[in-house]
């Protein structure tokens, strides 16, 4: 049951809140005086948020009955939020011939099967009362991939079909769905992903060009962007009127636009020179 004092404030409930972009979009919501409702499985990392005031939740998002709980319990509580940031997410990375399909299938389920069948679970409540804001966490990799990153990028890339497809449903509802296009951002995720892909460093075919990429990658994420300017613009996409479809930030982040006018031969030549040498 919401309280009159709690109605008065925007709610948020944000996913893979423990850490990265998640928390830093939690704290930044929270210094702007949202009703936060923080989700993750490791909710120990998330007292910070709890003793600014936010409600810390548990979520494994590949889990039916957990998005279930979670769902229920948003919407006996606030009913329609005013927004939803599907940002918990990871990537598996290594070569597509030798990716194990049932690793990807369980990346898939957290980057887009889990997002999406939370997103059915919360959304009739903002669809009802005609507003309220999605923001779907895609990545640059959701408009364009690099060797090494082919199963991951084939989950942001559903990921932005389907977003679009919603957002075009949603339009005479008064819900707004957004795709956050993140480039290089220091979060931990590159840690995850190279660890995924030191499995591929032995393989005899597959690993002399693994190594370059790890190469690559840990250069690139070197000079990578903060988690804080992604949170900062998540704060101001749900503070605007009228926000756009997508919106890129981040190191890396402005290969999308050079993208658009390159011909695909000329950028596979350009993308396999800066990854591969």
């Amino acid at each position: 049951m919401t309280t009159s004092g709690s109605r008065s404030r925007r709610s948020v409930l944000i996913t893979g809140a423990s850490s990265g972009i998640g928390l830093a979009t939690a704290h930044q919501l929270l210094s702007r005086g949202w009703r936060v409702f923080a989700a993750a499985r490791r909710q120990d990392a998330m007292e910070p948020l709890l003793s600014r005031g936010a409600r810390v939740l548990p979520l494994d998002i590949a889990e039916e009955a957990s998005r279930q709980e979670l769902a229920d319990r948003i919407n006996g509580e606030v009913g329609a939020l005013d927004a939803l940031v599907n940002n918990a997410g990871y990537g598996e990375t290594g070569p597509v011939e030798t990716m194990p399909v049932e690793r990807a299938r369980a990346m898939f389920e957290v980057n887009l099967f889990g997002l999406i069948n939370l997103t059915q679970l919360l959304l009739p409540p903002m669809r009802e009362r005609r507003r309220g804001c999605i923001v779907n966490m895609s990545s640059i990799a959701g408009r364009f991939v690099t060797p090494g990153a082919g199963w991951y990028g084939a989950s942001k890339h559903a990921l932005e079909g389907i977003s679009d497809a919603l957002r075009m449903e949603l339009h005479d509802f008064g819900v707004k769905v957004v795709l956050l296009e993140p480039g290089l951002i220091r979060t931990g995720f590159e840690g995850v992903s190279a660890t995924s892909l030191q499995q591929q460093l032995s393989d005899p075919v597959w690993g002399p060009m693994m190594r370059r990429v790890a190469a690559g990658w840990a250069e690139g994420f070197g000079r990578g962007s903060s988690p804080e300017l992604v949170a900062r613009t998540i704060a101001s996409v749900l503070e605007t009127s009228s926000p756009k479809p997508r919106y890129r930030c981040g190191s890396a982040s402005e290969s999308l636009v050079l993208q658009r006018f390159i011909p695909t031969r000329l950028w596979d030549a350009l993308v396999r020179q800066r990854m591969l040498g």
